[in-house]
């Protein structure tokens, strides 16, 4: 198993390596991958699975945010078919390839920004998200957590699956990649990028106690899976 320190010397030497590479918006990323973009995420088989068995029995309504092509929905509707879900992402063709897999399940496509998406207030028995909010600062993230938390029921969940950093110094070196590049980039500041900026687990764990939620359950996977419910 590769220790912290070969790991952060890997994440060093690539950031050296692509620090010309330039940033691509985030929905053309994902367009232009998504002929092989599940055979790409098949890494997080496991991860899914497990996702879907954390799901609180009783759930009906689920609100996904960045639900990609919905490979999460895929063990979510293995496990019972008559879930609605509302599935929130930027990438329209992505979007589509998950109505086109799943005709005949209850499921609203929104191809919408998450931040700008008004959820409602205690509207959804549960809130996911599966490897996706990892690009985000956490100014933007405390904000939409505290949405995400008024829009789900009493009692309700949110699960958050996605990569975070081993250590702060990963997350501080991979912020200051990110803000160097950026200023490089000619896309303008309110355009989405794909680049990683995750967060430790303590800074994301403490992002979720400030927006009302209480960390029921941490799995430590592929992904990581964070459980956090809503007070009755």
């Amino acid at each position: 198993m590769q220790s912290q320190e070969e790991y952060m010397r890997g994440l060093k030497q690539w950031l050296h390596d692509t620090e010309d590479v330039p940033l691509e918006e985030m929905a053309e990323f994902f367009t232009r991958r998504l002929g092989d973009y599940e055979e790409h995420m098949s890494f997080w088989a496991e991860s899914y699975r497990l996702f879907a068995e954390v799901l609180p029995p009783g759930c009906r309504k689920i609100l996904d945010l960045g639900c990609g092509t919905g490979l999460e929905l895929d063990q979510i509707w293995q496990k019972d078919p008559e879930i609605e879900v509302t599935g929130v992402d930027l990438c329209r063709d992505m979007l589509d390839k998950l109505s086109d897999k799943h005709p005949d399940r209850h499921f609203t496509a929104v191809c919408q920004d998450y931040f700008q998406y008004d959820p409602g207030r205690e509207q959804w028995d549960a809130a996911i998200s599966f490897e996706s909010l990892h690009h985000f600062l956490p100014e933007r993230k405390r904000e939409l957590y505290r949405k995400i938390c008024r829009s789900v029921k009493a009692g309700g969940v949110f699960i958050l699956g996605d990569y975070i950093a081993c250590c702060e110094e990963e997350e501080q070196l991979l912020r200051a990649g990110y803000w160097k590049r950026r200023e490089r980039s000619a896309l303008p500041e309110d355009v989405f990028v794909h680049f990683d900026i995750p967060l430790t687990l303590e800074h994301e764990k403490e992002l979720l106690r400030e927006a009302g939620f209480a960390i029921e359950h941490v799995l430590d996977g592929d992904a990581v899976i964070i459980i956090g419910r809503k007070g009755k």
